[in-house]
């Protein structure tokens, strides 16, 4: 077979739950209208004392795209936006999609010149960003040091800044007073002279087809790439399973602890919007806030997805079941124990397996309902309705079968349109049958189920052995006073390379890296047992905007400089 082909044996296609028997396909934009027309006042979004009806999420996102509109930005222009979890954010989200303009979500994690060269690379016509005088993160400080003529701007209206050409206007959503952008009551001024009945007009011309959405991938070896989604990409998926898979199916109320800029939190928020939920958020995580909220607001679904979410909420002191009992679906995805401990403490929710990546808009496989507990803690389901999946031999690029690990390939409807300005990467990872080439390193179980089995590039060779790196954190993990480990793998002169674990240590406990090296021996094969394990504080992770940076725990390990005995 040729790497566009999938035989019946490989391919993998989902099934549609509780008796949806057609497609609905929505642009962005029209998922809050719709949602404001039939339900105005129930509460679309809440954080900790903030609610706000879809009725005033649809009146602020109309004045923001007016206002975007006498600025000069025009439909398919790229409008960036940075700001933590909010109703500025949300706002400003629908008011770019109601203009059919392409929202760049902007990561408020970004470094300066990381957000400079997205502001550029990206054409941006305008950013929109928040200047609250509590905000952890100072948004235009970091907008200046990334743009440094902006400060200096004389008119922030019609800025001509040499490092960003085609940037317009940065514009504050709340704050005021910022060298070089313009404020909100100028902003309001300006959107109250565009009619009304021009968005609408707009808005009725945007396909669902037409690039959504820009977000741009981490840039851990190179800078960030822009990863043009559709709004059938961004809408079809979360919609369908927020209306038929997950909670109650009635109008749920859907928590999600992520930053919006990152796909594992925009995708749930857009499926709640477009089913006529209540989105529970918050600016920032903090366990004590976030089990208030779930509590006090009868949660039905959450989207932790994460250990480093998921672990402090079990472990606060505030934590109490009973208070989440309206629970009835979770995302999560860890390690065995973890999930068993969940399942232990609220066992009417069911936990959701599932994968994703920001190339397919969030989710393309996913757990069955009716999946037991354990297939649900080693599997991650089955292909969602419209996706195909194949798993290719990394080498050869022939079908593998069940049980041999290989890369994992999607196509369909989800897929990106390809990467902004980037010929060269978009034919990296998408061949010519519109396979996106993943780098993820998957197997299919008999049932058809698919397994994660870590990055291609998490894949350690030892001595000519290939060895994923989560295997070998999926045993440690279960170590007794372990509570988190990532394992990456150092040069070796012999073997090529060694795991090395990096490891935390639950809280009251005490354990030495002999102690974690002789828990392995035995236990699994001798050349994946670490050579060495190097301890993290919980506050010492280098972290992404959702999961452990390997590529900086690598360079720690390089910066060690030492080298042990090798066998």
């Amino acid at each position: 077979m040729t790497a566009g082909q999938a035989g019946p044996a490989t391919e993998r296609t989902g099934r549609i739950e509780r008796g949806a028997d057609w497609i609905e396909v929505s642009t962005i934009g029209d998922l809050l209208v719709r949602s404001a027309r039939r339900h105005p006042q129930r509460a679309a979004l809440v954080l900790p004392g903030e609610r706000y009806t879809f009725a005033e999420l649809h009146r602020r996102a109309r004045t923001v795209a007016r206002g975007l509109l006498a600025l000069g930005v025009r439909p398919g222009e790229r409008v960036g936006l940075l700001a933590s979890n909010s109703v500025e954010y949300v706002e400003g989200f629908f008011g770019i999609s109601l203009l059919g303009a392409v929202v760049v979500p902007l990561n408020a994690r970004h470094r300066a010149s990381e957000l400079g060269y997205i502001v550029e690379h990206a054409d941006l016509r305008a950013v929109l960003t928040t200047a609250r005088p509590d905000e952890y993160v100072d948004f235009t400080e970091i907008l200046r040091a990334g743009l440094p003529s902006l400060g200096a701007a004389p008119d922030p209206g019609r800025l001509e800044l040499a490092e960003a050409p085609a940037l317009l206007s940065v514009v504050l959503l709340s704050g005021a007073d910022r060298p070089g952008c313009l404020d909100r009551a100028r902003f309001d001024e300006l959107a109250a002279a565009e009619p009304d009945a021009a968005i609408d007009t707009l808005r009725s011309r945007v396909r669902v087809r037409d690039v959504a959405a820009m977000l741009y991938t981490s840039g851990t070896t190179a800078n960030p790439k822009g990863c043009m989604l559709s709004h059938e990409a961004m809408t079809r998926g979360p919609v369908e399973r927020a209306r038929y898979r997950l909670g109650t199916g009635e109008a749920d109320v859907t928590w999600a602890a992520g930053p919006l800029f990152h796909i594992a939190a925009l995708a749930p928020f857009l499926g709640s919007v477009g089913a006529g939920g209540t989105f529970l958020t918050d600016v920032h995580f903090e366990p004590t806030r976030a089990l208030a909220l779930l509590a006090d607001e009868r949660a039905t679904v959450a989207f932790p997805w994460f250990p480093a979410t998921m672990q402090p909420l079990l472990d606060e002191p505030a934590f109490d079941p009973s208070r989440l009992d309206a629970l009835r679906s979770m995302f999560l995805i860890g390690p065995g124990v973890l999930l068993e401990r969940v399942q232990a403490a609220l066992p009417d929710c069911e936990l959701v397996a599932a994968c994703g990546m920001t190339e397919t808009a969030g989710i393309y496989a996913l757990s069955d309902p009716d999946d037991s507990a354990e297939l649900r803690a080693s599997a991650q389901g089955k292909a969602c309705p419209g996706i195909e999946i194949r798993i290719v031999d990394v080498e050869t690029g022939a079908d593998a079968e069940p049980g041999v690990v290989g890369e994992i390939l999607v196509r369909g409807y989800a897929v990106m349109e390809g990467y902004y300005k980037d010929p060269e990467k978009t034919a990296a990872s998408l061949d010519d049958d519109r396979w996106l080439h993943t780098g993820d390193l998957y197997s299919f179980t008999p049932e058809g189920q698919v397994v994660f089995h870590g990055r291609l590039k998490d894949m350690l060779k030892v001595g000519g052995e290939n060895v994923a790196a989560i295997e070998i954190e999926a045993f440690v993990a279960r170590h007794p006073a372990v509570e988190w480990v990532e394992v990456v793998g150092r040069p070796d002169p012999r073997l090529d390379e060694v795991p090395v674990a990096f490891v935390e240590v639950k809280a009251g406990h005490l354990v030495t890296e002999s102690e974690i090296i002789d828990f392995c021996t035995g236990e699994i094969a001798r050349f994946k047992i670490p050579r060495s394990v190097h301890f993290v504080a919980s506050s010492d992770w280098p972290r992404s905007a959702t999961k452990i940076n390997k590529n900086e725990l690598r360079a720690r390990l390089a910066a060690l400089g030492t080298e042990l005995p090798t066998s």
